[in-house]
């Protein structure tokens, strides 16, 4: 596992970061650079989604983050598609003292209908490995949450074969917007983006750190 240089100083709040599955810090680089702007410290974490499963990535990441939450302040978690699975195995198992509020983007929280779909393929079962398998609508229950969650979901698509043949409408190609929906979530809002343009697009970023400061997203649509 590697983690990107932290940002800002002991005082400001700060973010944990979680890509998804076959991805890397790379793909959350534009959001981080706006929460760093919008005041935030941030922790940008890669680590190896393809290699283990959900709960043991939790345990792995959790030397990195326990040092980022010795600081004097919220400790936020903004994650992207599997990650954000990650993110709850990770709180029900090493809850930081000064958990603050979490954002997921395109998470699958029942799961997805492309991995139901995929799942008997070996090829995919190589690429994605044990966390691949865990994606599907079978997926097992995590813990109830019982902090600040916003869901931010998207209802566009790229695969039209995915958006319009397997997954219920609506959906970002990956994720149907009903499947990122969580049971106890605090708020949640639908943007016009992709699975992967997710924490690329302005309104999903901006949405991201309103969550963030007041607990709630904005209501004016975004486009």
């Amino acid at each position: 596992m590697r983690e990107a240089p932290q940002s800002g100083d002991a005082r400001c709040p700060g973010v944990v970061l979680l890509h998804g599955i076959a991805r890397t810090s790379a793909s959350l680089r534009k959001l981080e650079r706006a929460l760093q702007a919008s005041g935030f410290a941030t922790l940008n974490i890669d680590y190896p989604s393809r290699k283990k499963a959900i709960a043991a990535l939790a345990d792995d990441i959790h030397p990195a983050i326990s040092g980022f939450a010795e600081r004097d302040a919220p400790l936020h978690f903004v994650a992207h598609s599997m990650g954000g699975l990650v993110a709850r195995a990770y709180i029900a198992k090493h809850r930081p003292a000064r958990l603050g509020r979490v954002v997921m983007l395109g998470t699958p929280n029942s799961g997805s209908e492309v991995a139901d779909l995929l799942s008997g393929s070996r090829l995919y079962r190589t690429f994605y490995g044990p966390a691949g398998l865990e994606l599907t609508t079978a997926i097992r229950a995590l813990p109830t949450v019982d902090y600040p969650v916003g869901v931010i979901a998207g209802n566009r698509f790229i695969d039209s074969v995915a958006g319009l043949l397997v997954l219920p409408k609506p959906n970002d190609g990956r994720v149907s917007v009903q499947s990122a929906m969580l049971a106890g979530m605090t708020d949640h809002v639908v943007v016009k983006a992709s699975h992967t343009g997710l924490p690329r697009h302005a309104a999903a970023i901006e949405q991201t750190i309103a969550f963030l400061r007041d607990g709630r997203f904005r209501t004016a649509p975004l486009t």
